[in-house]
């Protein structure tokens, strides 16, 4: 008998599946909890980077446009892809924070076309590294890819953290009314999963977020003002900014693209597991790197920063498991057209830091579950054991106390300094390659231990 389908109009069966036939406007509404899910944490890279050039406002606004436009293109060439190029997974992409601080620095000293040079050199590199995936990959086995992921979800703990007590820099970091607003959130992301049935539940987190909206409204929390003389159609620019291709700015983003490939190994790992129950194929993993490097450079074009699959979003797919790719497609779609509507990217980015906090910061420690039990399908031997342990302590604990590489190189510190995923990476990848075998961390050899 065919599962019925619920009250949306999808059944479960269909939204857990990747190629299921769906209404694409029913499913609009789960398409949107992704865009919801990472829109300011697609924007907050470029108000950092842009403030650190000292961008006037239209500028900044020709960067903004342009980061939900190839946002929402990257988000549809890895769901479908093209050749070799793309995941053909259920992946989101949005502006990476692993670039912010690497590209504030050439921005003070080169100028904001050195970053678009850089950005634009660096995709093509990146593009290299996933059609050539096959023969790197096998120098990072399952217990390296599961660390990646794991630290990935440990990152992502601070982001939660710092949304839920208001954003970055907000002068009422911490306050009642910021902690209200995220708890009430949260609650409300629970309650909605626990009280509703089928496939509504799928929706906690967009209810989550309209009901943190509409109370952050009450309490006169949204800024209204950049609603102010808004265009009804703005298009985004190509070639805003004249690429400046130095040597060491190439040099410098060339290296966090490297990293940045790797992040996608363990995002591409997390999301296959969470969603699929299953380890990517060869030809996913190396298309979700190809895709990254291709949108980074058509970023770069538009003026922008590169772009990574967005961990946020594996994070919701984990507590939904809805992997339907036309569903997510709609969520693609939504930032292009939010990138020619001025008024729909207002929308979003009015949306308080606090609220967004609320509804996410779980999603976040499913991550790191995920890396847990990808850990655990490792295998815990005790070469394993040693590995996990070593690099998510010194990835993890070196970049809380980031004072503990003052005596680096300015480039060893932009890339390692407060970035636990490439620490703990590259940990990881040195043990795995310089300690001996299992047999070695046992008591007594394998053939005593037999009775």
């Amino acid at each position: 008998m065919a599962e019925k389908k619920e009250k949306s109009g999808i059944s479960m069966e269909a939204l857990t599946s990747l190629d299921a036939p769906v209404s694409f406007w029913r499913g609009i509404p789960f398409g949107l909890q992704h865009v919801m899910a990472m829109f300011v944490a697609n924007l907050a890279p470029i108000f950092i980077v842009t403030s650190a050039a000292k961008m006037n406002s239209d500028q900044s606004a020709a960067v903004i446009q342009a980061g939900l436009l190839v946002a929402g293109l990257g988000t549809c060439l890895q769901l479908y892809g093209a050749w070799r190029i793309g995941s053909r997974l259920p992946m989101v992409t949005g502006i990476s924070f692993t670039y912010v601080a690497a590209a504030c620095a050439i921005c003070s000293s080169k100028g904001y076309g050195a970053v678009v040079g850089a950005v634009i050199v660096g995709g093509l590199l990146e593009l290299v590294l996933g059609l050539t995936a096959k023969y790197w990959r096998r120098f990072v086995p399952p217990i390296v890819s599961a660390i990646v992921v794991t630290s990935i979800g440990f990152s992502l703990l601070t982001v939660g953290a710092t949304s839920f007590g208001g954003g970055d820099g907000a002068k009422d970091f911490g306050s009642w009314q910021n902690l209200t607003l995220g708890l009430i959130s949260l609650v409300a992301c629970l309650a909605f999963q626990l009280l509703m049935k089928g496939t509504a539940k799928q929706l906690s987190v967009l209810f989550g977020l309209v009901v943190g909206y509409v109370v952050a409204i009450c309490m006169g929390k949204v800024d209204f003002s950049g609603f102010q003389h808004l265009a009804i159609l703005s298009l985004p620019q190509f070639m805003p900014f004249k690429p400046v291709f130095d040597p060491g700015s190439i040099i410098s983003l060339a290296l966090l693209y490297v990293v940045s490939s790797v992040e996608v190994l363990g995002d591409t790992a997390a999301l296959a597991k969470v969603g699929l129950n299953r380890q990517p194929t060869e030809r996913e993993t190396a298309g979700a790197i190809a895709g990254d490097g291709l949108i980074s450079s058509v970023s770069g074009l538009f003026g922008c920063l590169p772009l990574t699959s967005f961990a946020q979003n594996i994070g919701l797919v984990a507590m939904t498991k809805v992997v339907n790719r036309k569903v997510i497609l709609s969520g693609g779609l939504i930032l292009i057209v939010a990138s020619f509507v001025p008024a729909i990217a207002e929308v979003f980015n009015s949306l308080p830091q606090a609220v967004l906090g609320g509804c996410t910061i779980m999603m976040f420690g499913n991550i790191i579950l995920s890396g847990f039990q990808m850990i655990s399908e490792a295998g815990y031997t005790q070469r394993n054991i040693t590995i996990a342990a070593l690099s998510l302590t010194i990835g993890i604990g070196f970049t809380q106390v980031s004072d503990i590489f003052v005596n680096f190189p300015d480039l060893f510190k932009s890339i390692f300094a407060s970035n636990c995923i490439a620490v703990a990476f590259v940990v990881a990848v040195i043990l795995n390659a310089v300690l001996p075998s299992e047999e070695h961390f046992l008591s007594a050899p394998a053939e005593q231990n037999k009775d």
